[in-house]
C-alpha cells in the first residue's frame, strides 16, 4: 500500500480518503442502525449527558500546574477562558452536524461522511484504545483514590496481586514505562466501578440516564455552592493580596517571558504569553472535554435535530461558567504562588496545593478538616458521574463501527430485550480494566490530548467539507458564527497542536504513533469486511 492511499490525498482542496463506496458516503442508507435503539433521552437527560461527562477530577486538580505554568493570576484564568471559548465554539459547530445526522457514534459519523471512512476509522480506533477507556481507567482509579480518604486501606501501595513494575525506557523526549502492574486495592475499586456501571448500562438506556441526571444534578450542585461560599465566605486576605492588589496581571503581558522545559528532562527555553498559553491548555483543555459524548447516543435522542444542539451548547455554556466561577474561588481562597515544602496550605498556595489537590486545600482552608472531607465526596460524586457517561456514550460508537464492518461484528449486537449495545459495553469494560491494572492509563492520557484536538480541527474541518458537497442537506440548525467562529477554532486549536510538538514531544509522537497505527488496521478490517 503506497504512502499516497495510506494517508489519503487532496482532492478539490479536501482531504479524502482514496476510495468512498456509495454505501458508505452516504448517512441516510447507514440510519438502518438507529431504527434498532430506544430513543429514550429528552433534552434534560442529554444536556446532563454533556456536563456529566465534562466534569470530572480535573477541575479540582489541573489549576495547580496550570499555575506553575503560567505564574500569573491573570493567566491562570486566561487558560481556562481559552478553553472555555474554545470548547463552546466547537460544541455550537458540531451542533449543525448533530442535527444533520442524528446517528449513533456521533463525531466518528461526522468524519466518515466529510473526509471518509478512514478518518472515522481512526478516530473509533483512538478512541477505543485510549481516548474513552483510558478517561474512563483514570476517572475509576481518581474516585479510589478519594475513596481511600474515608477509608485509608484503599491505597495504591496496599498490593493484593503485584505482577511488574515496569522500569522507566527513555525514547528521546518521552520516557515510557516507570508503572507498576497488578491488582491493589485502589485500581481494585476502579475496576469494580467500571464492572458495575457498565452491566448497569445493559439495562435499559432509561437506567442509564437516570443515573446520570441524578449524578449530574449532585456535582453541579456541589460546583455551585463551591463557588457561591468560596466568593461569598471563604476570601482570604492573604490570597487576596497576594493575587490581585496590584498582582493580577503580574507577569500577563504580551512581552513577558516564561520558562517551559523542552520534553522529559530537556533544556529549559523562554517562550512568550501566548505560547505559555498553548501548553497550559493540556490541562484546561482536558478538564473542559467529553462534552461531544452526547453526538456518540444521537441515535437515542428524542427530536434530535433539535435537541442536539440546544444540549451542546446548554451543557458546554454552564460548565465552562462553573470551571471560571472555581478558578476565581481558588484565587480567592489562596495565593497563587506558594513554597513546595509549606508547612500550611496556605504556605503552598495553588502551585504547590497537596498532590496538586487544588479543590481540595481551598475547602479545607474555609472549614478545616471537614471541608476536605466534604470536597473528597463530591469528587467521588463527580467520577462516578462522569465515568457512567462515558461508558454509556463511548460504547455506541464502537456499536456504529461494527455496523460499518470496522470493528468486531458481534459488537454490532444489541440486548435482545434492553435494546442496549450490550457486547459493545462488555468488550470496553474489558479492556478499560486491563488499562485500569496495567498502571499506564495516566501516561496515555497525557499523550492523546494532542490527538483529541486533531479529531477535533478534522471534525470541523468536516463542516466546511460537507457545505460544500452537500449544500442541499436538510441543516434544522446552522453553526453559530460560521465561518467566522469555526475557522477561528481551527487556527487556535493547530496553533496549539504546533506549540505542543515543539515544546511538548512526550505529550505529542506517542498520541501520533497511537492515530496512525490505526491505518494499516483500517485496511486489513476493509479487506476482511469485503471478502465476507
Amino acid at each position: 500500500m503506497s504512502v499516497r492511499h495510506a494517508v489519503g490525498k487532496f482532492r478539490g482542496g479536501f482531504l479524502s480518503t482514496p476510495t468512498q463506496p456509495a454505501a458508505v458516503s452516504d448517512w441516510k442508507a447507514k440510519s438502518h442502525q438507529d431504527q434498532e435503539l430506544v430513543k429514550g433521552l429528552g433534552l434534560t437527560s442529554a444536556t446532563m449527558l454533556v456536563m456529566g461527562s465534562m466534569i470530572g477530577s480535573g477541575i479540582f486538580i489541573v489549576s495547580a500546574e496550570i499555575a506553575r505554568e503560567v505564574d500569573s493570576p491573570a493567566l491562570l484564568i486566561g487558560a481556562w477562558l481559552v478553553a472555555g471559548f474554545m470548547t463552546i465554539v466547537a460544541a455550537l459547530s458540531y451542533g449543525e452536524l448533530a442535527a444533520m445526522m442524528p446517528h449513533a457514534g456521533g463525531q466518528y459519523v461526522y468524519l466518515r461522511e466529510a473526509l471518509g471512512p478512514l478518518w472515522g476509522f481512526l478516530y473509533g480506533w483512538t478512541l477505543f484504545l485510549v481516548i474513552q477507556t483510558g478517561t474512563i481507567a483514570a476517572v475509576g482509579v481518581a474516585f479510589g483514590k478519594f475513596l481511600g480518604v474515608f477509608f485509608p486501606a484503599i491505597s495504591s501501595s496496599r498490593w493484593l496481586l503485584h505482577l511488574w513494575k515496569v522500569p522507566p525506557i527513555r525514547i528521546g523526549p518521552m520516557v515510557l514505562g516507570n508503572m507498576d502492574v497488578g491488582i491493589n486495592t485502589q485500581n481494585l475499586v476502579a475496576v469494580l466501578l467500571v464492572v458495575f456501571l457498565s452491566v448497569v448500562n445493559i439495562f435499559g438506556l432509561k437506567t442509564g440516564a437516570f443515573i446520570q441526571n441524578v449524578f449530574t444534578a449532585a456535582k453541579v450542585s456541589a460546583l455551585l455552592a463551591l463557588a457561591f461560599f468560596g466568593l461569598a465566605l471563604g476570601r482570604n486576605a492573604q490570597a487576596l493580596a497576594a493575587n490581585f492588589g496590584g498582582h493580577f496581571w503580574h507577569n500577563a503581558g504580551l512581552s513577558a517571558q516564561h520558562a517551559v522545559q523542552v520534553g522529559v528532562g530537556g533544556p529549559i527555553v523562554m517562550v512568550g504569553t501566548l505560547t505559555i498559553l498553548a501548553v497550559a491548555q493540556v490541562g484546561s483543555l482536558f478538564s473542559a472535554d467529553a462534552w461531544n459524548n452526547v453526538t456518540f447516543t444521537a441515535g437515542e435522542v428524542k427530536n434530535p435535530s433539535r435537541n442536539l444542539p440546544l444540549s451542546l451548547a446548554l451543557g458546554t455554556g454552564v460548565v465552562i461558567a462553573l470551571y471560571i466561577a472555581c478558578n476565581f474561588v481558588y484565587i480567592s481562597v489562596l495565593p497563587l504562588d506558594g513554597i513546595p515544602n509549606g508547612a500550611t496550605i496556605l504556605e503552598r498556595g495553588i502551585k504547590f496545593a497537596s498532590e496538586e489537590r487544588v479543590g481540595t486545600a481551598v475547602m479545607t482552608q474555609m472549614l478545616g478538616s471537614l471541608g476536605g472531607y466534604l470536597m473528597a465526596a463530591a469528587i467521588m460524586i463527580s467520577g462516578f458521574g462522569c465515568n457512567n457517561g462515558l461508558i454509556l456514550s463511548g460504547a455506541r460508537v464502537y456499536y456504529a463501527m461494527a455496523k460499518d464492518g470496522l470493528f468486531f461484528r458481534s459488537v454490532a449486537r444489541l440486548h435482545p430485550t434492553y435494546k442496549t449495545p450490550a457486547v459493545s459495553l462488555m468488550v470496553q469494560m474489558v479492556w478499560t480494566c486491563v488499562l485500569c491494572i496495567s498502571g499506564s492509563y495516566g501516561q496515555l492520557l497525557d499523550y492523546i490530548i494532542f490527538a483529541v484536538l486533531v479529531f477535533y480541527i478534522l471534525t470541523i474541518v468536516g463542516l466546511f467539507v460537507l457545505r460544500r458537497t452537500r449544500p442541499d442537506a436538510p441543516r434544522p440548525y446552522r453553526a453559530f458564527g460560521y465561518p467566522v467562529l469555526p475557522a477561528i477554532y481551527i487556527g487556535m486549536a493547530l496553533f496549539i497542536d504546533v506549540v505542543l510538538l515543539r515544546y511538548k514531544p512526550q505529550f505529542t509522537w506517542p498520541g501520533l504513533i497511537v492515530v496512525l497505527l490505526g491505518i494499516p488496521v483500517y485496511y486489513a478490517w476493509s479487506k476482511t469486511a469485503e471478502a465476507k
